[in-house]
Parts: C-alpha cells; structure tokens; sequence
C-alpha cells in the first residue's frame, strides 16, 4: 500500500514538473508580424534592418520571462504547502506516517504546476504582444512596410545631395541678385567663397535678417524681392570693376553734373 503511494506520488509530482516547465514564459525568438521591405529598399537593407529591430525589440522586453516564470514556480510551491497541510488535517485520525500529507502536497504540486502554467502562458501572450510593438516601430522608423501603416513620408531636403554643400545651382542664384543690388563684385560661379559668404552677412545685416552667410530659398526669395535701387552696404569695389548696369532706372542730372556758382554765366554759342 505504502509503496503504491509513493509511486502514485512520484508520477504526479513528475507529472506537475513536466506541466510547470512545458509552460514556462520565454523572451520570443521572433515577430509574428510580416513586415516588408520599404520602397527603394534592397533584401540586404531589408535583413539588416530586420536583425538590427529584432535585437531592439528583445532588449525591450528583456528579463520579462524570467520574472513570469518566477511567480509560477512561486504559485506552484505555495500550493504544494497548502496541500501537504490540507492532506495532513485530512488523514491525520487514519495515517500515523504522514501518508495523507504526501498525498496533499502531490496533488497541491499538480494544481500549482497548473495553475503556475496557465500564469505564464497568458504572460507569454502579452510578452510576444510587447515584442512585436517594439519590433513593428523599429522597423516602420527605417521605412520598411508594416502591416497597418503608410510608409514614412519621404524627407525633402534643401542641400545639394552632391556633395553635402549647398546646391549651385542656388548659390549662382543667390550670387547673381548680390551682384544686383551691389552687395557682390564677383561673377557669379555657385561656389560658396568667402566673399559670397560676406555678402550674404551684409545684405542680412542691412535687412534686418538674423546673420547666418549661407545661401538659402527664403533668402534668395527676400534678394528677388529687394528693389534695385536700395542701398547697399558694401566693402570697397576692387580696381578695375565695373558695377552691373541698372536697367530702366533714370540717373537724375544732379547726380553726375555739379552744381554751378550762383554768379556762372553761360558762354555765348559761336555762330
């Protein structure tokens, strides 16, 4: 008798471990959300991005599965003891040799294991849940194609994508209207020099722009919009220039005749 309650126990305390451990929460292996490659986007950009989220998503729900697990085990011992206490109470006026105790604390240990599994898979649910979040954004944030969200909008830029400067073709722009209104005195070539550079800084300064010398659309829109005639604040003109000629503008004669002497008289015309 004694015997087979010893080997009932055993394969019910084997039984509850075997339970406990089939359900044990685990850090998932991977998504379970089908994510494809971006636009423009080669397989191996794809796979780099997939294994660079895939590492970002398991950090993000690092040490989840060892804490599930823990208040399983936690579960499982907890009713083993109820058991052991309930089975003693139970068979204490039959059973001087604490047969009913074991008996309680393998069925607890079977009910704890059941109980401790059934925690941990729902735990696994939400851990895979969280996985997958964390693993979608990465993803969508490198503008690979997640279920359920448009691909990210591509970013304009202003720069030139040449060579991480300026666009020339802006900065010739730029350089010809300085060259307008007398702020530049050299032939625009779309290389951003020092002297376009302080141009730029006198003409924001005179406008009361903020000072930053770089060649921009809102300052090339501000340069269109600035009259010809206005004044310029410039550095002196080297030897040998020629300021642009102003089209359609009439030179009073007072700025290129002097003033003559109140007591002048004109020379008579020879006949």
């Amino acid at each position: 008798m004694a015997g087979r309650l010893i080997a009932a126990r055993g394969f019910i305390a084997f039984t509850a471990a075997s339970t406990l451990l089939a359900g044990c929460a685990q850090t998932p292996l991977g998504p379970t959300v089908q994510v494809m490659p971006g636009p423009g986007k080669s397989f191996e950009a794809f796979q780099t991005d997939q294994s660079g989220c895939k590492v970002f998503a398991a950090d993000q729900v690092k040490g989840q599965a060892e804490r599930s697990n823990q208040r399983a085990v936690g579960a499982a011992l907890l009713t083993t003891v109820l058991g052991a206490g309930l089975g003693a109470a139970v068979g204490a006026p039959w059973d001087s040799a604490g047969a009913g105790a074991g008996a309680g604390a393998a069925a607890g240990a079977a009910t704890g294991a059941a109980v401790g599994a059934d925690m941990s898979a729902n735990d696994q649910i939400g851990i895979q849940v969280q996985y997958d979040n964390a693993y979608s954004q990465c993803m969508y944030a490198k503008g690979e194609l997640v279920p359920g969200y448009a691909p990210p909008a591509a970013v304009a830029y202003s720069r030139y994508s040449g060579g991480g400067g300026p666009d020339p073709a802006l900065v010739r722009a730029v350089q010809t209207e300085l060259v307008r209104l007398s702020y530049l005195q050299d032939t625009p070539d779309g290389v951003m020099g020092g002297h376009t550079r302080s141009a730029i800084s006198n003409y924001e300064r005179a406008n009361g722009m903020a000072v930053d010398a770089s060649a921009s659309p809102k300052l090339l829109a501000k340069l269109q919009g600035t009259p010809t005639g206005a004044v310029a604040a410039t550095a002196s003109a080297p030897s040998g220039w020629v300021a642009p000629a102003q089209q359609g503008k009439v030179v009073p004669a007072s700025a290129t005749t002097p003033a003559a002497p109140s007591n002048w008289v004109a020379p008579a015309k020879t006949p």
